[in-house]
């Protein structure tokens, strides 16, 4: 068990890596784009291999970070948000005079 000063570690490195995710899909999109179009130009051509190197990199970089996501949720499915107070009435104390 983690603990409890890792949970907003945890958090941070969740929030961080689904905006890297967003880069990474970006990347993927942009390479395959620029690979498609050099494949229609210049089939075989130095730059379509390093369009194809770099698609290949980029989506084995979305892959690895959308399964850590992944598990990680599975992993703390189950888990309250946050803790919050308990939810039992107050007892008042009576001053005796």
């Amino acid at each position: 068990m983690a603990p409890k000063n890792d949970h907003p570690k945890l958090l941070r490195a969740v929030r961080q890596m689904r905006r890297i995710r967003t880069f990474y899909a970006l990347g993927v999109l942009l390479w395959g784009a620029t690979a498609a179009w050099g494949g229609w130009r210049d089939p075989g051509s130095r730059q379509v291999w390093v369009s194809v190197l770099l698609l290949v990199v980029f989506t084995a970089l979305l892959s690895a970070t959308s399964l850590w996501l992944r598990r990680h949720r599975s992993d703390g499915a189950g888990q309250v948000a946050h803790h919050a107070a308990p939810r039992r009435t107050a007892v008042r104390r009576h001053a005796s005079a």
